[in-house]
C-alpha cells in the first residue's frame, strides 16, 4: 500500500531481488509516478474487502507505505492483516520535530487549523494538498498559497488563491523565493515527516516565518519501520503478525 517516497524505494528494492509484490494507490494523484512492480489504483471495500483481496491473491506480506495522515486506510491494514493472517509491517517516516528557530503551533487536527485561522487577512502557504483545500473557505479572509500535483478538475473553492502545480521533492531556496513572492507569512502544513516535503519548514525557519502544524492521528498498534531497507530484514527474518 503506497503513495509515498518510501514506497517507491521499496518496489525499487524488491524487484532488484525479484520478489512478486503489487503496488496499491487510493488514487488520490491523477498521474502517479511510473513503479517497476504491478500497479493497482483504487480502494479495497474497507478492512474486510482488503482482507479478502489478501486471501486471494495469496498475499504473504503487507506493507503499509501510505501517508502518515491516512489513518483509515493504516487502521484497514491493521484489520485486515489480522483476519487473513499476513503478516504486517507499516514503512513510516518519523515525525518532524521543531529545532532552534523554528516557530510552530501545534494543533491535533484539520478543523482546530481551521478554527486557528479565525481573525484578520493572512497570506498563508496552504501546504496539504489539493484534498482538503477547499475546507479553508470556511475563512474566506486569507489568500492561500497553493501547491498541487496535478491541475484540479474544478478551480478550489476559495475566494483568494495563487496555485502552482508542481511535484516534489522540493529545495530550500526555491521555497523561500516562492514564499516570498507571494508574501507569505504563514505556513500551514502536516507533520508528514520525511525529507521531501521538509524545504518548506527550513525555509520558513530562514524567513522567520510561522509554522501551523498539524500533528498527525492516532493510530493503531502497530510495528513500525522507516527504512525501505528495514523492510526486507523483516521479510528475511521471520515476519511476524504484525506485533
Amino acid at each position: 500500500m503506497g503513495g509515498t517516497t518510501e514506497a517507491s524505494a521499496l518496489a525499487r528494492l524488491l524487484t532488484e531481488r525479484g520478489e512478486r509484490a503489487t503496488l496499491s494507490y487510493a488514487g488520490r494523484v491523477d498521474s502517479p509516478r511510473p513503479q517497476p512492480v504491478p500497479v493497482r489504483i483504487g480502494g479495497f471495500g474497507g478492512a474486510e474487502g482488503l482482507a479478502d483481496h489478501l486471501r486471494v491473491q495469496g498475499v504473504t506480506h503487507l506493507v503499509d507505505a501510505t501517508h502518515p495522515f491516512a489513518a483509515t486506510m493504516s487502521a484497514n491494514a491493521v484489520t485486515a492483516a489480522r483476519m487473513a493472517g499476513v503478516a504486517h509491517v507499516a514503512l513510516t517516516r518519523p515525525a518532524w520535530r521543531a529545532t532552534a528557530g523554528d516557530r510552530w503551533t501545534h494543533v491535533p487536527d484539520l478543523a482546530a487549523a481551521i478554527a486557528a485561522l479565525d481573525g484578520p487577512a493572512r497570506r498563508i502557504m496552504l501546504a496539504l494538498g489539493r484534498m482538503h483545500a477547499d475546507a479553508f473557505a470556511a475563512q474566506p479572509q486569507h489568500f492561500y498559497l497553493l501547491r498541487f500535483v496535478d491541475q484540479p478538475a474544478t478551480p478550489p473553492a476559495l475566494l483568494h488563491y495563487h496555485l502552482v502545480i508542481d511535484r516534489g521533492p522540493f529545495d530550500v531556496v526555491s521555497d523561500m523565493h516562492l514564499m516570498q513572492a507571494h508574501g507569505i507569512d504563514l505556513i500551514l502544513s502536516k507533520n508528514a515527516g520525511g525529507t521531501g516535503a521538509r524545504a518548506k519548514l527550513i525555509a520558513a525557519r530562514n524567513l522567520g516565518l510561522p509554522v501551523l502544524m498539524i500533528d498527525r492521528p492516532a493510530l493503531l498498534d502497530r510495528l513500525e519501520l522507516h527504512d525501505p531497507r528495514a523492510v526486507l530484514h523483516w521479510i528475511d527474518h521471520g515476519a511476524d503478525r504484525g506485533v
